[in-house]
């Protein structure tokens, strides 16, 4: 019987002692996925592939990047969600951009621009999908001093939102050249 009390002790050790090395391991996995999040999120990061050298060069001449306030909207303040689950999606769905660098989709000025109405236009549909939740994390309406604004910006702002309009609606080309749409191929 003293045998079975000392398997038993020797058994919950043994039990305790895994269960706090799958905690310490779910911490340290925790913090070292935080911390590739927080890289894949930095400027350095997104600009650092030769494609996005070209959009990078516009995001300088924009609002945007430099302003009298001194704030600076990131890549990732427009293009990752804050939420974990959406951002988590868009880190997964990222591969494709990743794909197409290796591939060289994008990698002259001439290829960018022949790509540019497409991932123009896909970008704006996801914002118009998602109510351009990545401009509402800075913008809301409730936050725009109407008073301030021009008269034609004061009453676009109040119609769009009584219209439920969203961002990208009116603001297509606000951080990069807006694309000239292709011209319908006749056939």
């Amino acid at each position: 019987m003293a045998g079975d009390s000392a398997k038993e002790k020797s058994s919950l050790k043994k039990y305790i002692v895994v269960l706090f090395l799958v905690f310490v391991a779910g911490i340290v996995f925790a913090g070292l996925f935080n911390t590739g999040l927080s890289a894949t999120n930095e400027m350095e990061f997104c600009t650092s592939c030769h494609s996005m050298k070209i959009p990078f060069e516009e995001y300088k001449e924009t609002i945007h990047y430099r302003n009298t306030s001194g704030v600076r909207a990131t890549c990732a303040d427009c293009h990752v969600p804050k939420e974990f689950g959406p951002k988590i999606v868009a880190k997964i769905l990222a591969y494709k951009d990743v794909l197409h660098e290796f591939l060289g989709t994008i990698d002259t000025p001439e290829k960018y621009e022949q790509h540019r109405w497409d991932m123009a236009s896909r970008v704006w549909a996801k914002m118009k999908a998602n109510d351009s939740r990545e401009c509402r994390s800075c913008h809301t309406y409730e936050q725009m001093d109407l008073s301030e604004q021009s008269r034609s910006a004061r009453a676009r702002h109040g119609r769009a939102e009584d219209d439920g309009d969203t961002c990208i609606d009116c603001h297509k080309g606000i951080s990069h050249e807006e694309p000239d749409e292709p011209e319908e191929e006749e056939g």
